[in-house]
């Protein structure tokens, strides 16, 4: 096995947390915006654009797996304060981003609310594969 046909393996994970009664529309929606977040903070999560044999050029993605969790609503208000406690990149949507329509009204309805008192119904986080693990302690796995 050469180190180009070696499995790659990360020392960091990538992981969505979603609150466990949400529609299938607002999970799918939830983890949109979520990612989305992660690379701006985090920039050596993205990888190098796609190219197919004809030489089209696609966008960077990932270079690794998202993983997709689940969990109670406690479970995911727990997961934000230690992604919070542990200075990590989180990614955070509320309950009241569901009645926003724009960037503008989302930013603002997060900023009326104290952290302490935020209803996150889904968190994005990056980091160490260890402190993402912690972080998401008591999910399981989105089936």
């Amino acid at each position: 096995m050469t180190a180009e046909t070696s499995p790659i393996r990360f020392d960091t994970k990538i992981a969505v947390l979603l609150r466990e009664d949400l529609a299938t529309w607002q999970r799918l929606n939830v983890t949109a915006f979520l990612v989305s977040g992660l690379g701006t903070r985090s920039p050596e999560v993205i990888g190098e654009p796609y190219r197919d044999a004809d030489e089209t050029e696609y966008l960077s993605m990932f270079r690794q797996p998202v993983l997709i969790f689940e969990g109670s609503g406690e479970v995911v208000t727990r997961a934000h304060s230690r992604a919070v406690a542990r200075n990590t990149a989180v990614a955070v949507f509320t309950s009241e981003l569901f009645g926003t329509g724009n960037d503008r009204d989302n930013r603002a309805a997060v900023r009326t609310v104290p952290r302490e008192k935020l209803d996150p119904v889904g968190v994005g986080v990056y980091g160490p594969r260890n402190v993402v693990d912690k972080i998401v302690k008591g999910a399981r796995m989105h089936p």
